[in-house]
């Protein structure tokens, strides 16, 4: 099936780091375009939408959270990609977490954004309650590009993605991933809460966790200047 991707053309070195954003739940890749375009002047960065959301084919089946990366994969491969970060945002960390686990000889870092699934809120009701109390800490224009992409995934779609994220069990899948890993939250993320986010810092061997001030669950989106500094300096070392 077809994959539409966006990718930056700034001239960097060819031994800099490819970076691979990983989109949400029923958004597109192009909400992690501020994130994208500020590390555009350091990295080879890449940005696609996967299956059944934004430009990209929309299957008929619904893909589970593991063929999700199995896609993101063969979408790699077909791009002739090397080892890559793989930075992701709520549903795309456990996406890049069952990568990590799958193919970790093709992800060199994990930049985790507000990690979904915290088990206390693996219902429809309390996700949705999570998501509408998160919309005071974002900037004015993520809502409506949040509806129209979740309108253009369709409700069938995204309640289905959404089931399957919580039958995916993060909790089970992080002691295993041996992948350097970087954890952020913003601050007043009230769908990926703190105390779940150290529970992911426990799990995770040797990642480091670093809280934005004054952010939302989109640090990608409300915070980017910041997220950039910190991916970094992640990096760096």
């Amino acid at each position: 099936m077809s994959m539409h991707a966006r990718l930056s053309e700034n001239s960097v070195p060819p031994t800099a780091s490819t970076v691979v954003l990983v989109h949400g739940l029923s958004v597109s890749s192009g909400y992690m375009l501020p994130t994208a375009v500020r590390l555009a002047p350091y990295y080879h960065v890449y940005l696609p939408d996967l299956p059944g959301f934004g430009k990209s084919a929309k299957p008929s089946h619904i893909l589970t959270i593991p063929e999700l990366a199995d896609a993101l994969a063969d979408w790699m491969q077909v791009m002739g990609l090397p080892p890559a970060v793989l930075l992701g945002n709520s549903l795309g960390c456990q996406i890049i977490v069952n990568f990590a686990l799958k193919y970790p000889e093709r992800i060199t870092h994990a930049v985790l954004v507000g990690p979904t699934m915290d088990p206390k809120a693996r219902s429809i009701h309390r996700a949705a309650l999570r998501l509408v109390l998160d919309m005071p800490s974002e900037p004015l224009p993520f809502l409506p590009v949040l509806v129209r992409e979740y309108l253009a995934a369709g409700p069938r779609r995204t309640l289905r993605t959404l089931q399957y994220a919580f039958a995916d069990r993060m909790e089970e899948h992080l002691p295993r991933v041996q992948t350097p890993a970087l954890i952020v939250r913003g601050a007043r993320d009230p769908i990926v809460r703190q105390e779940w986010t150290e529970e992911v810092h426990r799990l995770l061997p040797g990642s480091q966790l670093v809280v934005v001030r004054g952010a939302g669950h989109a640090v990608n989106f409300n915070s980017p200047d910041k997220l950039v500094r910190i991916v970094r300096s992640f990096l760096s070392k």
